[in-house]
């Protein structure tokens, strides 16, 4: 079904790697396209609860794939617009948690996914770098929304017009990501997050992701508002069903994710 990444869903955790290490997973328009695909895909299958998007063999992402760009002759604003934003917003859409597996490098574009993901669990050997200042390029595919938000405008400046590395135990002391572990444990703290959003109130979590997507960018009355209209929707659910009354019996609920 796709040549570009590998896809697996078990558990209730569907897993997207990319898989382009011999150009340690450089973004193409094949792979780019099916990241998009694979993660609407994931959006519609309700077995799904929680994605996990990671790299194959020692990098995460190393960005753009520049010399197979070059070679298509589209302009800038036409790949951004027909490949990278589509996934961005996928991503950012998806009512459901998405955890990326910092496994090696995330540079360029590859820092731009990796930020776009919910939550960031990276080993300690891997950095990001937004690199595009050192190609005469100016951060994209979200980035210049992610960064600011995460770390604080001034560091956000530093880090654009550097575009230096970025190693994962400091990305998380400045909240660029959420976790910094060694190599070792890396797949340990991956599958317990998973494991635990893989059980968890999906529907509870959509609502969070989507109203935070507004937070930045609404007063406080529209936050309101958002909250009204989405508990509202939530307290009919299945899950909040289950989650009060096991929490008046004082049991363990079973969530559902709807």
């Amino acid at each position: 079904m796709y040549q570009n990444l590998l896809f697996e869903s078990k558990n209730g955790i569907a897993t997207i790697t990319l898989n382009r290490p011999q150009v340690y997973n450089a973004l193409n328009a094949e792979l780019l396209t099916e990241i998009t695909n694979a993660v609407k895909a994931a959006a519609d299958d309700n077995s799904v609860r929680v994605l996990v998007l990671t790299g194959e063999g020692k990098a995460f992402c190393s960005g753009a794939d520049l010399k197979e760009a070059s070679e298509r002759g589209k302009s800038a604003g036409e790949i951004l617009e027909v490949y990278y934003n589509p996934l961005i917003n996928a991503i950012r859409t998806i009512p459901k948690p998405v955890i990326c597996r910092l496994n090696g490098l995330a540079v360029g574009a590859g820092c731009s996914l990796a930020l776009a993901c919910d939550m960031v669990i990276a080993s300690e050997e891997a950095y990001l770098s937004l690199l595009f200042i050192q190609i005469g390029l100016m951060p994209d595919a979200g980035a210049t929304f992610f960064l600011p938000r995460l770390v604080g405008m001034a560091r956000a400046f530093e880090l654009a017009t550097t575009g230096r590395r970025i190693y994962a135990p400091e990305a998380a002391s400045i909240g660029l990501i959420y976790s910094s572990v060694p190599a070792s444990d890396l797949d340990k703290k991956v599958a317990e997050a998973a494991a635990y959003y893989s059980t968890a109130p999906t529907l509870a979590i959509g609502s969070i992701k989507q109203v935070f997507n507004q937070s930045f960018h609404s007063d406080l009355s529209q936050m309101q508002q958002l909250e009204m209209t989405h508990q509202e929707k939530l307290l009919k659910s299945r899950d909040a069903m289950e989650g009060i009354s096991s929490f008046l019996e004082k049991k363990k609920p079973d969530f559902q994710g709807k």
